[in-house]
C-alpha cells in the first residue's frame, strides 16, 4: 500500500513538473535556478554536478599484469546553493554531497549519520577589504585542496593532498586583501576552527586549530579566479603568478592527521598532541601553459600515542613531508595534456612506505570545466620498488 502511494505521488509530481516547464535564460554552467527578490533583499543560485569514474588498477608486485581490479562509481554527486541575504555584502554557500564517497565517514563522532554537509558558511564583508567567514568550509590550506573538485586539471588530486591536507572544519575565518602597487595583490587569511573536521557532533574533544595563509600575486589577478582552477582555460595573455604559504597548528589534536584521519583513543579518553603543518604553493599560467607546485611538511610534538603509563596505543601521527609538481598545456582545440610528479617522504616514526607517483593525463574540455572528459594513468612506487599501475576515465558535468 505504501509503495502504491509513493509511486502515485511520484507520477503526480512528474506530471505537474512537465506541465509547469518553462524556458529559462540561464546558460549552461551558470546554475539551474537563479532567483533575486523583487526588492533585492536576497538571492539564490542552485546548481548540481556529478562525476562518473571508471578505474582499473594492477598490483605490479603480484607479477600478474593481466589481472586488473576494475571499479565504476559515481565519484561525486552534489547540490550547491549560494547567494546573498539582506545585502550583497552578506553572502552564503551551502553544498551537499549525495554520493557514497561524499557522505562516507559516519561514526559515533558524527552521531552515526551520513556526512551530507560539505559547506555551510556565511561570508560577511563588514568593512572595506575585510570579510568574515563563519561556518563549515575548507580551511585555507594547500592550493590543490581549495581548488574545487569540479575544476581539477587531472582526474583527482595528488597523494600529497590525500595524506597532508587540512580539508574542511567548522569555525571562523578573517580574510583581507590589499595592493602593493597597481598590480601587485596581497591576500591574507586567519582561521580558528574546531580541529576535528567536518560534521562532528560530539563537540571539541582536543584543542582548537589555528591557520594562517598569505598569498602574493605580483602580476595581478588571474582571469575568472584562475589561480584556483586547474589548467589555463582562459589562456592568460600576460604571465600570472601566485606564491603562497600556510602555517597550521592543531593544538592538542586527537586525530592522527591533524583534523583528518582516525581518532587516537586511549583506555581513559583520547591522546592529545600538537600537530603543525606547513604548505608552500606556487601557480603560474601563460598562454595555455600552467604549472602548480606544492610542498607540505607535518610534524608533531609527540608522534607516538601512549597511555597514561607510557604504553604505546598503536596509533601514530603521520608526520613527514611531500612535494607535488604538476604542469600542462591547453591546445586551441581545447584538448589538454598534463603531467604530475608526487613524492611522499614519511618520517621513520610514521611507519609508512616512501611513495612516488608519476601521472600522465589528457582532458577534453567541451564547455570548460563544466563539461569535460578526463583520463590519466599513474605509476606508483613504494620504497623505490614498483607497486601499482592505475588507469582512470572520468566524465564531469556541472550545471
Amino acid at each position: 500500500m505504501k509503495l502504491k502511494i509513493t509511486l502515485t505521488a511520484l507520477v503526480l509530481f512528474t506530471l505537474c513538473y512537465i506541465n509547469a516547464q518553462e524556458t529559462t535564460e540561464t546558460k549552461f554552467g551558470k546554475g539551474i535556478l537563479n532567483v533575486v527578490a523583487k526588492d533585492s533583499s536576497w538571492s539564490m543560485k542552485f546548481a548540481t554536478r556529478f562525476q562518473l569514474l571508471g578505474v582499473s588498477g594492477w598490483d605490479i608486485n603480484d607479477g600478474d599484469y593481466g589481472k586488473s581490479e576494475t571499479n565504476f562509481l559515481v565519484r561525486r554527486a552534489r547540490l550547491k546553493f549560494d547567494g546573498f541575504a539582506y545585502s550583497p555584502k552578506l553572502k552564503y554557500k551551502i553544498e551537499l554531497g549525495l554520493s557514497n564517497r561524499d557522505i562516507s565517514g559516519a561514526s559515533e563522532f558524527t552521531n552515526n549519520t551520513p556526512r551530507y554537509i560539505l559547506d555551510a558558511v556565511i561570508k560577511w564583508n563588514f568593512y572595506k577589504n575585510f570579510t568574515l567567514w563563519a561556518g563549515q568550509t575548507k580551511l585555507p590550506g594547500n592550493v590543490e585542496r581549495v581548488i574545487s573538485s569540479a575544476n581539477l586539471q587531472l582526474v583527482d588530486r595528488s597523494r600529497l593532498n590525500s595524506r597532508f591536507n587540512i580539508d574542511r572544519d567548522i569555525g571562523i575565518q578573517l580574510r583581507h586583501h590589499f595592493k602593493l602597487s597597481d598590480k601587485f595583490l596581497v591576500r591574507e587569511v586567519l582561521a580558528v576552527s574546531q580541529g576535528e573536521g567536518r560534521n562532528i557532533t560530539t563537540g571539541n574533544l582536543g584543542g582548537h586549530q589555528y591557520t594562517g595563509r598569505v598569498e602574493l600575486l605580483p602580476f595581478g589577478k588571474f582571469k575568472s579566479k584562475g589561480d584556483y582552477k586547474g589548467g589555463d582555460l582562459k589562456r592568460e595573455q600576460s604571465p600570472k603568478l601566485l606564491l603562497a604559504a600556510t602555517y597550521d597548528l592543531n593544538a592538542d589534536a586527537v586525530k592522527n592527521r591533524s583534523n583528518q584521519g582516525s581518532y587516537m583513543e586511549t583506555s581513559t579518553g583520547f591522546y592529545e598532541t600538537n600537530i603543525s603543518t606547513i604548505f608552500v604553493d606556487a601557480v603560474f599560467k601563460y598562454k595555455g601553459f600552467s604549472f602548480m607546485g606544492e610542498f607540505a611538511d607535518r610534524a608533531a610534538d609527540e608522534a607516538i600515542a601512549v597511555e597514561e603509563d607510557g604504553t604505546p596505543t598503536g596509533d601514530i601521527v603521520e608526520v613527514g613531508n611531500a612535494i607535488n609538481l604538476q604542469a600542462g598545456y591547453l591546445f586551441k582545440s581545447n584538448w589538454e595534456i598534463a603531467g604530475r610528479y608526487t613524492n611522499l617522504n614519511y618520517d621513520t616514526i610514521a611507519d609508512r612506505s616512501q611513495e612516488k607517483q608519476y601521472t600522465l593525463g589528457v582532458s577534453k574540455y567541451i564547455a570548460g570545466h563544466n563539461l569535460k572528459v578526463q583520463s590519466d594513468i599513474s605509476y606508483t612506487t613504494e620504497d623505490d620498488d614498483g607497486s601499482r599501475l592505475a588507469y582512470r576515465l572520468q566524465f564531469d558535468i556541472h550545471f
